[in-house]
């Protein structure tokens, strides 16, 4: 491929274009300052507004979320995994029909793999702006995102409304919905029957890692994460591990699926038959099948890098081993 080729696909951290008016929640109190990034794939936004860094579908989606202190990410559920891992901050996950079923605290580098079915939402509880990573299992992640009924009747009282074909109208923009659009209908209280209310205890165990166990364990191969055999055992469509510095071979190699790095601590120098570049904490590479690739830290210091690899294995609900 030509060097041209290889740099757009390379999404640095400084020039992600983030999406004020992605969801729903958008002019609720609370939830209006965050921000959605829709980097490798379609993603799950309902505004035109959003733009999108890479359009090929390679099997999962790469997005993110930014947020200030105290701002909230509103209930929701996916049909497919959502994966996050802090970038920077400290992110307070809390999950149920009303948010009160169980919650986790998670810390820079730590990975959430989020049940498929239940209500979920994080908000940011540091002092400063953070950044969570995000993937989405599925060319189309799952179809969209399912909204709890109070999330949607919220809304509407600060002018958006989600019409049932998955888009935002804004009535303070003086916009309804077209000739022959419903609204989303709400989830009546027997169809949220059918959503799971797993405790902390169910969760934590089987869901999260933590970063500097991770690390440890990649001491002498990268650590299996997300996988049938990792230490979140899923079969998503992807599979995670983390590379430390001494963890991966430099050794030229190939791979016959889509590979995305995602850069968490240090800097890595990857070669792609023959480009050479540098990849940061944030920057995400999307890496074809079949070309050769050499990863090596290029600085000393901590290093870190997530690598998630699409699989044969359909998107879908999570996996029960």
């Amino acid at each position: 491929m030509q060097a041209n080729d290889m740099t757009a696909r390379i999404v640095r951290y400084g020039d992600l274009k983030p999406c004020k008016t992605a969801f729903i929640d958008a002019h609720t109190p609370g939830s209006d300052q965050k921000e959605n990034f829709t980097i490798i794939g379609g993603g799950v936004s309902e505004s035109a507004d959003q733009h999108v860094h890479i359009t090929d579908q390679i099997g999962f989606n790469i997005g993110a979320a930014g947020q200030p202190p105290k701002c909230r990410n509103s209930l929701h559920s996916h049909r497919t995994a959502e994966v996050f891992f802090v970038l920077s901050g400290r992110w307070r996950f809390f999950w149920g029909r009303h948010g009160t079923a169980g919650e986790v605290v998670l810390e820079e580098g730590d990975i959430f793999n989020i049940p498929t079915g239940i209500f979920r939402g994080f908000e940011n509880i540091g002092t400063d702006y953070g950044m969570i990573m995000a993937i989405l299992g599925g060319d189309d992640a799952g179809g969209g995102v399912i909204w709890a009924p109070q999330v949607i009747e919220d809304a509407q009282d600060h002018g958006l409304i989600l019409g049932e074909n998955g888009k935002l109208y804004d009535s303070k923009k003086g916009q309804g919905l077209p000739e022959g659009v419903n609204p989303m209908p709400l989830l009546t209280e027997e169809e949220l029957k059918a959503f799971p209310e797993p405790t902390t205890a169910d969760v934590i165990p089987n869901y999260v890692a933590r970063y500097w166990d991770m690390m440890a364990l990649a001491d002498k191969q990268p650590c299996d994460v997300i996988s049938p055999t990792g230490l979140l055992k899923d079969k998503p469509g992807f599979e995670v591990e983390l590379l430390s510095r001494t963890s991966v071979s430099d050794a030229p190699h190939t791979c016959d699926q889509h590979e995305v790095l995602m850069g968490m601590k240090g800097h890595w120098r990857v070669t792609v038959d023959g480009f050479d570049t540098a990849i940061a904490p944030g920057d995400t590479f999307a890496i074809p099948p079949g070309v050769t690739r050499s990863i090596k830290p290029a600085m000393t210091g901590q290093a870190s890098l997530y690598r998630v690899r699409a699989t044969e294995d359909p998107a879908g609900l999570t996996w029960q081993s």
